[in-house]
């Protein structure tokens, strides 16, 4: 089972040395201070590249000091509802920096948990929102595999059920695995309301509060359109032992574009 790039050449180059040229580029901006125990999970966005680059690289650069054993990234789907979360259960995901192979025995172990996960690889054919996190995986993790999970309904129950499902799963099988949750948060406002509603979402990951998160995103969807993978991945790494979590930037489109009148926020956080 291989699954090809969507996205490739329109929302991230598709020539290796570029590809990496404008990671690296990203990378050697960030500095981040403070946070010297390893990683259990992270937030990062996965708009086009040169939009989400700069702010995911906070994330990634964190993660690469933790090291991981495998990676499970939990995206939206935006192409199509369905019921639970979709596994890409064995084989490997084509990269411009080569094949990211998939963890098999901890895909096993996660579909035995909970019967919201199941195999729809249509929910992952043109789905960008775990691509866009492989540019940073394929460069900074080579040879670590990954486990990903698309998100159909981003309700309650599916949220708590996977948050569950991930944390037994992990310690059984890879106790220091890295969570990935990619979302993006509010989309198309001006660039002060997004901020007010993103700052929303911020403080709930910062206080380690899945079940308000997920309060707020029932009482008003514009918050994040990955909304039920935070909720998640928050859920499973409080479970696992992660007792913090701080925001480590954040950006909007405009920062890019120079429109502020309609802007996509994004956000890296990290939770150890």
């Amino acid at each position: 089972m291989l699954r090809r790039p969507s996205v490739a050449g329109t929302w991230y180059p598709d020539d290796p040395a570029r590809l990496v040229a404008e990671v690296e580029g990203y990378l050697g901006r960030v500095e981040v201070d403070g946070i010297t125990r390893p990683l259990r999970a992270v937030v990062a966005p996965h708009a086009g590249l040169m939009y989400s680059g700069p702010v995911a690289a906070y994330a990634y650069t964190l993660a690469r000091r933790s090291g991981c054993s495998s990676i499970v990234l939990v995206g939206p789907s935006h192409f199509g509802p369905f019921h639970g979360v979709s596994i890409w259960p064995e084989g490997a995901w084509a990269t411009p920096l080569g094949a990211v192979t998939i963890d098999r025995s901890l895909a096993e172990a996660l579909k035995a948990e909970s019967p919201d996960i199941v195999e729809l690889p249509e929910a992952h054919g043109r789905e960008h929102s775990l691509e866009m996190q492989l540019p940073f995986v394929a460069h900074l993790f080579p040879g670590v595999p990954i486990v990903p999970l698309v998100m159909g309904r981003q309700s309650r129950d599916t949220a708590f059920a996977l948050g569950g499902a991930l944390a037994r799963a992990v310690a059984a099988r890879a106790p220091d695995a890295l969570l990935v949750a990619s979302s993006d948060l509010s989309h198309y406002e001006d660039a002060a309301t997004a901020q007010a509603l993103d700052e929303t979402v911020i403080r709930h990951v910062e206080s380690m509060d899945p079940s308000g998160l997920m309060d707020r995103l029932e009482a008003e969807p514009r918050h994040a359109c990955g909304g039920g993978p935070i909720v998640a991945v928050l859920d499973a790494a409080g479970r696992l032992g992660a007792t913090e979590a701080r925001l480590l930037q954040y950006a909007d489109s405009g920062d890019v574009s120079g429109d502020k009148s309609s802007v996509v926020g994004y956000m890296a956080a990290a939770i150890w």
